[in-house]
């Protein structure tokens, strides 16, 4: 485990060499957070109410902030076009030659990458956010710690929601437009643009039941206190069993995957 806590350590320190890009990746996301208050400040003046369907708008604001600071942390497309990265340049065959799991390294290498924008990014945005806006604390100290769970679920599954995706460039041979596709599909279905309580049905069923709601929707709706003990309790079971399900596809894909190159290498 010390070799995959290096890389951890190496992706960390990496990314820290860039000073300037640091801060210019905290002007994005404050300008980002900015925007989604904005859209949500606007949509409650428009209906001239600061309570819509038993949502506040100091809620809905919260949610904004933590929405961003969930899918800051974590960078699908960076992940993506690693394996793509890899496969190009054929370095992802010379794993297969050492006594190290690749499926690990991309997990740690991410972590570290994870451990560098929680630190630079998320955090001092959201404070000075929190501190222009104003932020609801937990609805409960239950709830801020099943926050905790539920955020690390959700690195986790996102992880392997973009580890999956990025191995099928093995057979594309390129990981163009994966990304865009995780992208997508995250941006409507995960809640970070629209919670799902705002949704139409069955849309909002429908979602709900999408492993990308375990990517923004339920750490917030757990933060804000909108589900009970049983409800977090069944979401976390569920979300697991998601987590179990991508990561078993993932494992057998990069078995797959790593056949494909033995054949190719003859």
């Amino acid at each position: 485990m010390s070799a995959y806590f290096a890389f951890a350590r190496s992706s960390f320190h990496s990314q820290l060499a860039y000073r300037n890009e640091v801060w210019a990746n905290i002007f994005g996301k404050l300008v980002q957070v900015f925007a989604r208050v904005a859209i949500w400040q606007a949509a409650y003046a428009g209906v001239g109410a600061i309570v819509v369907d038993g949502v506040s708008l100091q809620q809905m604001v919260t949610y904004a902030l933590l929405g961003g600071a969930v899918m800051g942390a974590t960078r699908p497309e960076r992940i993506i076009g690693e394996i793509g990265r890899s496969l190009k340049t054929g370095d992802v065959a010379i794993w297969l030659l050492k006594p190290l799991s690749y499926p690990l390294y991309l997990f740690a290498n991410e972590c570290g990458s994870f451990g560098y924008r929680l630190m630079t990014q998320v955090i001092p945005t959201v404070a000075f956010t929190a501190l222009f806006y104003g932020m609801l604390p937990p609805a409960s100290l239950f709830d801020g710690l099943m926050f905790i769970a539920f955020w690390a679920l959700s690195f986790t599954l996102l992880f392997l929601m973009s580890a999956f995706l990025g191995l099928i460039a093995f057979w594309l041979m390129t990981s163009f437009s994966l990304d865009w596709i995780l992208g997508a599909l995250l941006q409507l279905f995960s809640g970070l643009l629209v919670p799902f309580w705002f949704f139409p049905e069955p849309l909002a069923t429908i979602a709900r039941h999408l492993p990308f709601a375990w990517i923004v929707y339920y750490p917030n709706a757990v933060y804000l206190g909108r589900l009970s003990t049983a409800e977090i309790g069944l979401h976390l079971g569920l979300g697991l069993g998601w987590a179990a399900l991508f990561l078993a596809g993932f494992l057998w894909l990069w078995r797959c995957a790593s056949g494909r190159i033995t054949v190719q290498g003859g």
